[in-house]
């Protein structure tokens, strides 16, 4: 067993050192794998087999360090866990199947019949749905915050049965960014944790416990990732929160994180400050080529001095990622027209990958929110979401003309 205790130690040293960001996302949380090689081991193996029942007891309880099962530990996932942990500054963190899977898993921790859960309305679909029908179905409830804004509506929307306050910055596909050290002083004052969805900036770009947050979620299917092939997520908070979750939920729900999607997302950790700083470069020359542009209402990208939210990026961000969207001056058809133009980008319900994506989310992403909802979240009929991947920049613009083009020779014939 020193083997074990040597190797929990040497993951403990480096999560907790003082080493800077690309240091910590290739080395962070490494086990002294035996034998050791340049790339973390793949463990697919659904169990670990014990030395003896005592440590079979040991290590199922939480007492001792070790695996037991694949549905809630696994040698490669733990790596992952650890330098997520250590690249959003928690004490711990827990992988899970996806995104959507991360945040029930924290739901359903945090939240039991009766509660409820405060959120802003500007969040990806999947989530506005998990809180607008699922937690109905679990007995609790959401108090939609509409103005987000606003730290007043924030305020008025919690209740004595409030289990946590929840805000995705920045969101998806309007772009809004929240305030979090206010929030986080709010959620403070009223003794509830302030949950981010920091799947848009990363921990590259924003890391919101130093601004005050108590608990971070990510899609790690998005930038973490980088490529799109590989579904994920991840909840990093306290080691209380974590254990909690790890012995309780993730045991009996199921939506565990494959051996194989924390290596490939291991590798894609590897590089992500450099493709997120080029990310941030293309989407700046795409955000400003679009606001100029006559066939365009108006973009929605915080990089702009122009952008209500602008003031907000210097304060708690390194820099505002590469999604944005915008409102095309035409309808629906004209939208998806652009759409079905663009050559480079690619069309698909995906963002956080080097290549460039273009969306429709009034008819894909967002489309469940229904009508009226999607009113309210700022999401329109003419609306075109972007994620601007890594490519040559000159050939991005190139392809947005050429589809902006497109749209104008129909409106003449």
């Amino acid at each position: 067993m020193k083997e074990v205790n040597k190797r929990f130690k040497k993951i403990q040293e480096v999560q907790m050192s003082k080493y800077g960001f690309n240091t910590k996302a290739i080395h962070a949380g490494q086990p002294d794998f035996q034998p050791n090689s340049m790339s973390t081991p793949i463990y697919q193996s659904v169990a670990y087999p014990f030395f003896d029942a005592k440590e079979a007891a040991a290590i199922s309880s939480g007492q001792k360090p070790g695996f037991t099962y694949g549905r809630w530990d696994n040698p490669t996932v733990d790596a992952f866990e650890r330098r997520m942990a250590a690249l959003e500054n928690t004490e711990a963190a827990i992988a899970a199947a996806s995104g959507m899977s991360a945040i029930f898993l924290l739901t359903h921790h945090l939240v039991s019949p009766g509660d409820d859960v405060v959120s802003s309305n500007r969040v990806y679909g999947g989530t506005f749905g998990l809180f607008n029908v699922g937690l109905k179905k679990m007995g609790a409830s959401v108090n939609w915050v509409t103005n987000p804004e606003s730290i007043e509506a924030w305020k008025s929307a919690i209740t004595p049965r409030t289990k946590f306050i929840f805000v995705e910055t920045p969101s998806n596909p309007g772009l809004f960014i929240a305030d979090i050290p206010a929030l986080a002083a709010l959620a403070k004052s009223k003794n509830l944790p302030l949950v981010v969805d920091n799947t848009i900036a990363t921990p590259a770009l924003q890391q919101p416990v130093l601004l005050g947050a108590d608990i971070v979620v990510h899609s790690t299917t998005k930038y973490i990732c980088g490529n799109a092939s590989s579904l994920g997520g991840i909840i990093c908070g306290s080691k209380e929160l974590i254990d909690g979750i790890r012995q309780n939920d993730i045991r009996y729900l199921g939506p565990a994180m494959a051996p194989f999607n924390a290596w490939l997302t291991l590798n894609g950790l590897e590089t992500l400050a450099l493709r997120m700083e080029r990310h941030c470069h293309n989407a700046m020359v795409v955000a400003t080529f679009l606001e100029k542009h006559p066939m365009v209402i108006g973009v929605n990208y915080p990089g702009l001095e122009s952008n209500p939210y602008h003031k907000l990026i210097k304060p708690q961000m390194k820099g505002v990622s590469s999604l944005m969207s915008f409102e095309l001056k035409g309808t629906y058809d004209d939208a998806t027209r652009f759409i079905d133009s663009v050559k480079v980008f690619t069309h698909a319900t995906h963002l956080g990958t080097c290549k460039s994506i273009v969306t429709h989310p009034a008819s894909t992403t967002h489309s469940a929110m229904g009508e009226a909802e999607m009113r309210k979240a700022g999401i329109s009929p003419s609306m075109i979401r972007l994620s601007v991947g890594i490519e040559d920049e000159a050939d991005l613009i190139a392809d947005l003309d050429q589809a902006f083009s497109s749209i104008s020779s129909k409106g003449k014939a």
